[in-house]
């Protein structure tokens, strides 16, 4: 008897189509996607795939890129309500109200943002880029940067620019206890710290290694460390633990009790096999954009991608 997964490979084969997920997915989709990747990663893949059909296992405004770098494919997403509070939090006309504030600026969003947002951007970043998005444009050039004031915090530490930025943050990435966390560590005091840059500072200040979802796998990898407590959605460690089978990773706490004492993004975790299947079977729910919105969008992408 045929399981979900064979009757999902069966269908992706006969439509001539790929699935894309993100590290924060369910790990049975994790396991049957073609690739499995981080926001940049997956934009890369999703502007090169010579799929009919894209099937996005993450949220909306991830779905949303893959059809502006593919506008031609057809593109599904399991569960259209899969949204993203950095994204939602950054209603387009409220941004472009506060954009008429700042005229002379350079507008840089992170790619956690709607296609609307986007078309009213000059570059598009990523965790993974970001800083080299920063530092392709001139000195003397004000910025503004959106939606995640914490990563824009980052940015501005590390890179000595000063930014304009939009009171957005990640409901995942500040669900971490410091408190919690530095009990944790003195419990593992031989433990590496890795956190996302989207984590509060107060958070970052104690971590061993910042970086995007990508850099944080490269960096359990890399290293001859075998003890690491993750600070990001704990579906990472599904992946950071295939790769690094005789490590041990421990997910950070978070500040309220829930069934696993870690963050979990509620939105990534919509998305399940089921939904998967259907959605591939019924070629339902489509991302759907219109053309003026996909040509405005497309630009502050490609110049990312040209970074890159």
């Amino acid at each position: 008897m045929k399981t979900l997964q064979d009757k999902i490979i069966a269908l992706k084969q006969k439509k001539n189509a790929v699935i894309l997920a993100h590290y924060y997915q369910h790990k049975a989709i994790q396991d049957i996607a073609d690739f499995v990747g981080d926001s940049l990663e997956l934009s890369r893949k999703a502007s090169t795939t010579d799929a009919d059909i894209i099937v996005f296992a993450g949220v909306y405004f991830m779905a949303e890129t893959a059809k502006i770098v593919n506008p031609t494919k057809k593109v599904l997403i399991p569960d259209e309500n899969a949204g993203c509070s950095l994204a939602d939090g950054c209603p387009p006309e409220d941004f472009k109200q506060f954009l008429s504030n700042y005229p002379n600026h350079t507008v840089v969003t992170y790619i956690n943002c709607s296609a609307e947002v986007k078309t009213l951007t000059d570059i598009v970043c990523t965790s993974s880029n970001a800083k080299k998005v920063i530092a392709s444009i001139p000195e003397d050039q004000p910025i503004v940067f959106a939606p995640d004031k914490n990563l824009g915090k980052y940015l501005i530490a590390e890179t000595g620019r000063e930014m304009v930025l939009w009171e957005g943050s990640c409901i995942v990435h500040e669900a971490f206890s410091l408190e919690k966390l530095i009990d944790l560590h003195k419990k593992n005091p031989t433990a590496h710290i890795i956190a996302h840059p989207e984590s509060e500072t107060h958070i970052l200040k104690v971590a061993n290694y910042i970086g995007s979802t990508s850099g944080m796998i490269n960096y359990v990898k890399n290293t001859d460390h075998d003890l690491f407590i993750v600070a990001t959605e704990a579906g990472i460690l599904h992946k950071m633990q295939q790769d690094n089978p005789q490590k041990t990773l421990i997910p950070a706490p978070a500040k309220e009790d829930n069934t696993c004492a870690c963050s979990e993004c509620a939105f990534m975790k919509l998305n399940t096999l089921e939904k998967l299947y259907n959605c591939l079977s019924d070629e339902s729910p489509e991302v759907k954009l219109e053309q003026d919105i996909i040509e405005k969008a497309l630009l502050p992408i490609q110049r990312m991608l040209a970074l890159n």
